[in-house]
């Protein structure tokens, strides 16, 4: 088994820059329609409502990226528990004895609830190092981030529920069982009180939003990818998904340095404090 059983000789580099240009394209809808939709909720009359308005669009795009920041390093996890268990099954039906093979497969089969714990704090390390070095989330508290991750864990959960009912021969439960007791455990700690279990179940709920923008762009690229022969389906579903996750990161970290939506959406800069009943 080589790395060259998961990707696609024939997905060369213009095809690669037409999927990054789809990723693009689509951002920039989601942008859109993000926007639009601030607009149907507030009549933004007024300057300070103008940059009110500009400040909560830029805010709710990044709540956007982390989502997508966020939904990626949750998929390498389950991309990684997908091929590492591939591999696995087909070293055991080769009966491989010995060599590098074997190695990993007794590892495997010994220790891969473990192995599983590695991975989810491995891309938590993953979701960390990108929206704090590599695309950094200024507007965001450390509040916003966390209910964020934990939608980010939900999107990847409901692809996976998705790619369980198409089936193509993967086992994904072990991955969603992990990621809904993370969930349980996000809404359901120690030391919370009533209060923070309603609070938390409101933020999650005021965002599916983007919840549902996010899905539907993954979606269409994935579709787009699979339809055009850009991803390959004896890979399986996931690392197809996987594969357009990147190319979404990829496109969120040029929006996010180029500092394109600053400029096409200012916020004014002498903007007068105003109270809660003026906004």
């Amino acid at each position: 088994m080589t790395l060259e059983a998961y990707t696609n000789p024939e997905f060369t580099i213009v095809k690669k820059l037409i999927f990054l240009l789809a990723a693009f394209l689509g951002m920039i809808i989601c942008d859109i329609i993000i926007y639009g939709g601030m607009l149907v909720a507030g009549d933004g009359k007024g300057f300070v409502k103008r940059s009110r308005r500009a400040e909560k669009f830029h805010r709710l795009v990044q709540l956007f990226y982390e989502m997508i920041i966020s939904a990626t390093s949750v998929m390498s996890f389950a991309c990684a528990y997908v091929v590492l268990n591939h591999v696995y099954v087909l070293v055991q039906a080769a009966g491989i004895k010995g060599g590098e093979f074997a190695i990993f497969a007794n590892i495997w089969g010994e220790w891969k609830d473990f192995v599983l714990l590695l991975l989810i704090c491995l891309s938590c390390v993953f979701n960390s190092l990108l929206d704090k070095l590599i695309i950094p989330l200024n507007r965001l508290e450390k509040e916003d981030k966390a209910s964020i991750r934990m939608l980010g864990m939900f999107y990847v959960i409901l692809i996976l529920m998705f790619l369980n009912v198409i089936g193509d021969e993967s086992e994904y439960s072990p991955v969603m069982m992990y990621y809904l007791g993370l969930m349980v455990g996000r809404f359901v700690y120690f030391d919370a009180s009533f209060k923070d279990f309603l609070e938390a179940i409101k933020n999650t709920f005021l965002r599916l939003p983007l919840l549902i923008i996010g899905l539907s762009l993954s979606g269409l690229l994935c579709f787009f990818g699979f339809k055009a022969g850009f991803l390959l389906e004896r890979n399986y579903y996931i690392v197809g998904a996987f594969y357009t996750h990147l190319f979404l990161l990829v496109a969120v970290f040029v929006f996010r340095h180029s500092h394109i939506l600053e400029l096409i959406v200012r916020e004014p800069k002498d903007v007068t404090q105003s109270t809660d009943e003026e906004l």
